[in-house]
């Protein structure tokens, strides 16, 4: 019974370690706002913890790559400017609920 209860810590810490969440962290469904969030980080390639300025930043560095006069496509160009607007609505929104 020991050694099954410590394979269970061992895998708990090495899918924590591996993957960034707990092995419970996965039973429970995100909500499409935050799928919508997690995607556009992942477009813009930024943080959870990312100010305005740095989303900005690799906004400016994303669409110097994926510009249609660049050789990208306009609608890999709208997504990412989507990303960069969900992103600072979501941090202005934060910051009125902070501030009442």
């Amino acid at each position: 019974m020991i050694r099954l209860l410590a394979l269970a810590v061992l895998v708990s810490v090495a899918c924590r370690w591996i993957f960034g969440k707990w092995p419970w962290e996965y039973l429970t469904a995100q909500s499409a706002a935050d799928r919508a969030l997690g995607r556009a980080r992942a477009i813009l390639d930024v943080p959870r913890d990312a100010s305005a300025e740095e989303i900005r930043a690799a906004h400016r560095r994303i669409v110097t790559i994926i510009h249609p006069d660049r050789g990208g496509s306009a609608d890999a160009l709208q997504e990412a400017n989507a990303a960069r607007d969900l992103l600072l609505d979501h941090i202005s929104r934060t910051r009125l609920e902070r501030s009442e």
